[in-house]
C-alpha cells in the first residue's frame, strides 16, 4: 500500500467539510476539549481524596484510642 497523496488528502477534507460543516466540526472539536478538561479535573480529585481519606483515617483512630482510654 501506498500512502495517500496530497490530492487524496484534499478529497477526504473537502468531503468531511461538506458532509459535517464548519460548525459542527467546531463544535465536536469543542466537545472533546470539554471531556478532556473534565477527565483531568477528575483524576486531580481522585490523587487528594485518598490523601483525605487518610487524613479523616487518622483522626478517628487517635479518637477511638481516647475513648478506648477513657473506658
Amino acid at each position: 500500500m501506498h500512502a495517500p497523496g496530497i490530492w487524496g488528502i484534499l478529497v477526504v477534507a473537502v468531503v468531511v467539510l461538506l458532509l459535517f460543516g464548519r460548525g459542527k466540526i467546531s463544535g465536536m472539536m469543542g466537545e472533546v476539549a470539554s471531556g478532556i478538561k473534565a477527565f483531568q479535573k477528575g483524576m486531580r480529585e481522585e490523587e487528594t481524596k485518598p490523601a483525605q481519606l487518610d487524613a479523616n483515617v487518622n483522626v478517628n483512630a487517635a479518637s477511638e484510642t481516647e475513648k478506648s482510654k477513657d473506658a
